[in-house]
C-alpha cells in the first residue's frame, strides 16, 4: 500500500534521510523506532508532504506522491498525526473533529457518522464535545488529536509519538485504541520512542540510525535481538 524508496530529505542545507526505504502493506501496523533525532518524525513529514523530498519515491496505493501538496496527499487517504497535538485551543472538541473531515468528501450525514465513530472509540471526547481544546487534559488533548486523524476514515494512518507526554495508564490506553483501529483494518506507520510498546502493538519494524535503515525485521524478531533491546528496549 505505502512504498517509500530510496528517500532523501531534510531542512535548508542539513540532509536528514539518506535512502530511506519502507514498506506497509494492507492491513498492517508497522513500527519505526530509533534514538531522538534518527530521522523518524522527518520520515512521516516527508511522505505527508510537509516535507519536500530531495530524491527518491513515495508511492501510495499505486499514485507517487513527491511533489503533491500536503492537502492532495491527505485526500488520497493519508492522515497524519503529528507530535505534540496540535490541536486549535480556541476551538470546541467538536470543531477541532470538524476540521479533521475536510480531507474526506461526504455530506453532513457522512461527517455526524465519522464523529459518532471517534466518540464511541475516546467517551472522553464525546462528554467534553463543547469543551475547548485548551481546557482539556494532555491526555484528552492527544485522544483528539487521534481523533482529528480518525474521522477522515484514513486509508493510512501516519502517528507521531502518540505516548509523548502520557501518564502509564493513558499511554496503556492509547495503545489499546491504535491495537483497535488496526484491527479494524486501518494500516498504520507508527513513530514511537516507547519501542517496547510500538513492537508490541505492530507486525514489523524498522530502525533508524542517522538518518539511515539499519534494520528491518518482524517485531517479534527485533524484540528479541540484543542490539535492539540494549539500545531501545532497556536492556
Amino acid at each position: 500500500m505505502l512504498e517509500v524508496a530510496g528517500l532523501r530529505a531534510g531542512y535548508g542545507a542539513v540532509e536528514v534521510l539518506h535512502d530511506v526505504s519502507l514498506v506497509v502493506g494492507a492491513g498492517e501496523a508497522v513500527a519505526l523506532i530509533g534514538a531522538n533525532g534518527a530521522g523518524k518524525s522527518t520520515t512521516l513529514r516527508a511522505i505527508s508532504g510537509l516535507v519536500r523530498p530531495r530524491a527518491g519515491t513515495v508511492r501510495f496505493a499505486g499514485s507517487e506522491l513527491v511533489g503533491r501538496a500536503p492537502e492532495a496527499i491527505a485526500r488520497l487517504g493519508i492522515a497524519h498525526v503529528p507530535e505534540g497535538r496540535r490541536i486549535f485551543p480556541g476551538l470546541t472538541v467538536r470543531e477541532n473533529l470538524l476540521v479533521g473531515t475536510a480531507a474526506r468528501a461526504g455530506d453532513a450525514g457522512d461527517r455526524e457518522a465519522a464523529l459518532a465513530e471517534v466518540y464511541r472509540l475516546f467517551p472522553r471526547l464525546a462528554e467534553r464535545r463543547h469543551q475547548r481544546g485548551w481546557s482539556l487534559s494532555g491526555g484528552e488533548q492527544q485522544m483528539l488529536a487521534l481523533g482529528r486523524g480518525l474521522v477522515a476514515r484514513p486509508r493510512l494512518l501516519l502517528l507521531d509519538e502518540p505516548s509523548l507526554g502520557l501518564a502509564p495508564r493513558l499511554v496503556r490506553e492509547m495503545f489499546e485504541t491504535i491495537r483497535a483501529i488496526n484491527a479494524a483494518g486501518t494500516p498504520v506507520l507508527l513513530v514511537e520512542q516507547n519501542a517496547y510498546l510500538a513492537l508490541q502493538v505492530a507486525r514489523r519494524g524498522y530502525v533508524l540510525e542517522s538518518g539511515r535503515v539499519v534494520l528491518a525485521d518482524t517485531a517479534e524478531a527485533l524484540a528479541r535481538r540484543d542490539d535492539v533491546r540494549a539500545a531501545y528496549l532497556g536492556g
